[in-house]
């Protein structure tokens, strides 16, 4: 099935424990790492990275585009598969390999790990479908169904994974502009949001997350050219951003991840930068510049040309992750991962965490603590 041996996914550990102690970050700093993976067609080289996700051994796994040949038509032997590299950068094997078959992919995008089993949920664009793999990388089934091109819009199918506290599954559909909701082993049980303007309504929701704090969801609206969070039963609670290039405007964001902070980060992606907020929608920080070179046109070798490798400067921003204080973006033109250190969290209470303190003060025996948003099930 593609699959190269001699390692395998760890299964992540527990989830992150979060205390009503815990404080929101009031400032944050991204400076740059590393770079994971270079340019090019051959292995360990990437273009259009996708999707990236960390599993817990440290191994990234990066979506690798759709190979074409020079008259448009689709190239299986380039590219689509996922590209596995090892805690230090280097290229260790892939998942899958292009076709139509089972476990093949027509262009992979967004991918993550199920916390719970370790088993790895990968998008599979033109095959219109969710590909299941094993921890070791063996193909397990197929499941799903995403809206197909819509006329304006670049992409389409599959977009971004995650996971309730429950392990069920939460897969964007980006032309059908909802979330499905899945159980794990790919039932379809509900779904999140209409096509739209209005607050939880989406046109192409790209990026999204569930908080590890409060179960809230996070989802970057990428033609809206906004970021919408909906609690844990998907109603609204709150939009920020518009069209521009300012601080907190965005140009089509795409990727996006929530930390143990619940700071969110926005890969901006026509800007070429990650934008950082706190979890009220407040601006931050921003990282990035735009490479000189314009995105290639459809027809044209999938990088800008000529390739800007300064460290910061991206060719579009586009799939993202986030694992212990590093944010993995994918540097869109440019055949890379840059890979940013997140510092600088300075912490303030909060005042739910504050009285819990005092109470300890007057001789309480025990603290309350504040609980995390429970995560409850989406009818149907």
């Amino acid at each position: 099935m593609g699959l190269v041996k001699n390692f395998s996914i760890g299964i992540l550990g527990t989830g992150l424990m979060v205390l009503a102690t815990v404080a929101q970050a009031k400032a944050v700093t991204l400076t740059y790492d590393r770079t994971i993976g270079s340019a090019g067609f051959g292995p360990g080289q990437l273009f259009v990275p996708q999707g990236i996700t960390v599993d817990g051994s440290g191994n990234t796994l990066i979506s690798n585009g759709r190979g074409l040949n020079p008259d448009g038509t689709f190239n299986p032997n380039i590219g689509n598969k996922v590209e596995v590299f090892n805690p230090q950068g280097n290229y260790i094997g892939a998942i899958g390999k292009g076709g139509k078959g089972a476990g093949q992919f027509d262009e992979p995008s967004a991918l993550e790990i199920d916390p719970q089993t370790g088993n790895l949920y990968v998008g599979d664009v033109f095959n219109n479908r969710i590909n299941l793999f094993d921890p070791q990388g063996k193909f397990i089934k197929s499941f799903g169904e995403f809206g197909g091109l819509i006329p304006g819009r670049a992409f389409f199918g599959p977009s971004g994974v995650t996971f309730d506290k429950t392990g069920n599954v939460y897969i964007g559909d980006f032309s059908g502009d909802k979330i499905n909701k899945y159980t794990k082993d790919g039932k379809l049980i509900g779904t999140i949001g209409t096509s739209g303007t209005k607050p939880g309504q989406f046109q192409g929701p790209a990026g999204l997350r569930i908080s590890p704090v409060s179960g809230n969801f996070y989802v970057s609206d990428q033609f809206n050219n906004r970021v919408q969070v909906l609690d844990p039963q998907g109603k609204p609670i709150l939009t920020f951003g518009k069209q521009g290039n300012g601080n907190g405007e965005f140009n089509q964001p795409i990727g996006l991840e929530v930390d143990e902070f619940e700071n969110i980060y926005v890969a901006d992606s026509i800007n070429s930068r990650v934008q950082v907020f706190d979890k009220k929608g407040n601006f931050l920080t921003a990282f990035g510049k735009p490479a000189a070179a314009t995105p290639p046109k459809l027809g044209q070798l999938p990088f800008g040309n000529p390739l800007d490798l300064t460290p910061g400067t991206f060719n579009w921003t586009g799939g993202t992750s986030y694992k212990n204080g590093k944010l993995y973006v994918g540097d869109f033109f440019q055949g890379r991962v840059q890979v940013l250190n997140v510092e600088d969290r300075r912490q303030v209470p909060e005042p739910s965490s504050t009285l819990g303190l005092a109470l300890l003060g007057f001789g309480a025996a025990t603290v309350t603590l504040r609980k995390r948003g429970q995560q409850k099930s989406v009818s149907a």
